[in-house]
């Protein structure tokens, strides 16, 4: 029932007898309706957020509508609790009770004052005494250890969920990496789609994320992914590569993987910056670009031959 479009189908008005059922995994699904009651009332979706008051936008192709105030104190609310819970940060003890009332205590007004926190401020709430208040410090501070693909989820970007948080984890070396990345080259991984790729160029495109990702890097949350791990002082330290073609026996993502673990970056598209072209066959204009701007173009044997 927050489908609009789907009220307006069926017919669905306040007070009405509906007829439900259980769907996929025990999801209730409004069939239909009933009856219309002497008392039924038509519904008509708020056009401002009933939050903060800002208008509310719905974006090309959905039917939801959407608050796109980043300071909306619901928003904030639900992005913390998000950020706090066990795929994500996993900080013990945050849950939506205790959020609601940092929030209202005006003790916290975005993620990383959860980094920010004292004794003396939880001691402030209800029910928190010394030892709770000294449990929820340690399990706030033993979060700054969480994994990249965690951080990632736990930001709530549209459409990334955990498994696709994990797939990044693993082609990105930093946070900071990944926010740099073009659509096109997110794109290019395995199992990230146009609309993904556009949600997460999105979310990095908004200032207060970007100050969120120095906030959270200064409180000492920073991990790196798991190419980065295996890269520190690898033998393409410093170099970057686009790869091009189709190679003989590794896939892109294998060569990616290759590049990453060995402290090299792979960039979308062809420039200056550029050290080596890995070309195989039916490589295109990146070919091209690189021979005009004089850049290496190796083969897949050659690759290997400096890796050796």
């Amino acid at each position: 029932l927050h489908n609009e479009d789907f009220i307006k189908e069926k017919d669905i008005k306040i007070n009405d007898i509906i007829v439900v059922r259980k769907a996929g995994e025990i999801i209730p699904e409004v069939v239909k309706v009933k009856k219309h009651t002497s008392d039924s009332k038509a519904f008509s979706m708020p056009t401002v957020c009933p939050s903060c008051g800002s208008v509310l936008e719905k974006e090309e192709g959905e039917t939801a509508l959407r608050c796109k105030n980043s300071n909306c104190p619901a928003q904030l609310f639900r992005n913390i609790v998000h950020f706090a819970s066990k795929n994500a940060a996993n900080i013990e003890g945050l849950g939506p009770s205790i959020v609601k009332e940092l929030i209202e205590k005006n003790l916290i007004k975005n993620i990383s004052d959860i980094y920010s926190l004292e004794q003396k401020d939880l001691l402030k709430l209800q029910r928190f005494k010394e030892k709770s208040s000294k449990n929820l410090l340690e399990s706030i501070e033993k979060s700054k250890n969480t994994k990249l693909s965690n951080l990632i989820y736990a930001l709530g970007i549209k459409n990334v969920g955990l498994e696709c948080a994990r797939v990044l984890s693993k082609k990105f070396i930093s946070l900071k990496e990944l926010a740099k990345a073009s659509i096109e080259s997110l794109k290019e991984i395995d199992g990230i789609g146009k609309i993904v790729a556009d949600s997460i160029s999105d979310y990095f495109r908004v200032k207060e994320n970007l100050n969120l990702i120095e906030k959270l890097k200064l409180c000492g949350i920073d991990p790196k992914g798991e190419a980065m791990e295996k890269s520190i002082m690898g033998k393409l330290s410093g170099k970057n590569f686009v790869i091009t073609g189709t190679l003989p026996n590794y896939s892109r993502d294998e060569v990616t993987k290759i590049i990453l673990e060995n402290g090299g970056k792979v960039l979308s598209s062809v420039s200056k910056k550029t050290d080596y072209v890995i070309a195989g066959e039916n490589a295109g204009s990146k070919l091209e670009k690189a021979k005009n701007l004089g850049v290496n173009v190796i083969t897949e044997k050659d690759f290997i031959e400096i890796l050796a």
